[in-house]
């Protein structure tokens, strides 16, 4: 059995290597971190700098985001394209996005700050 390390920007990862377990390893670790940039990138361009905007995605980026389907993720994304003042239209619930999908995101956002 080898044993080796794996050098990354951010760590050192020691792991044993049946096979070809040093390649999977390391596979591993370079995704997850391409999912932290991914993650850090989608908090920033969910600061929008409008209060309300704010204390609705931040947190949903934070706490949801990593959980969603692909399908989702994609329509978060989305979502971050919209103009600041139709997103804050739609969440404060003063109108409605025509995409049935963006506004179903939405929904998706509020449902996790209203009281039901």
């Amino acid at each position: 059995m080898h044993t080796g390390y794996v050098k990354t920007a951010a760590t050192i990862a020691r792991f044993a290597c049946p096979a070809h377990g040093c390649i999977l390893a390391a596979y591993f670790e370079e995704r997850s971190m391409v999912e932290d940039v991914e993650l850090n990138r989608l908090y920033w361009h969910s600061r929008r700098g409008m209060l309300e905007l704010d204390v609705l995605l931040v947190p949903f980026v934070r706490e949801v985001y990593p959980h969603l389907n692909d399908v989702d993720r994609d329509l978060y994304r989305r979502l971050l394209t919209c103009e600041d003042q139709d997103m804050f239209g739609w969440f404060m619930q003063r109108a409605e996005s025509e995409d049935a999908e963006l506004q179903r995101m939405v929904r998706m956002i509020l449902d996790r700050v209203q009281p039901k």
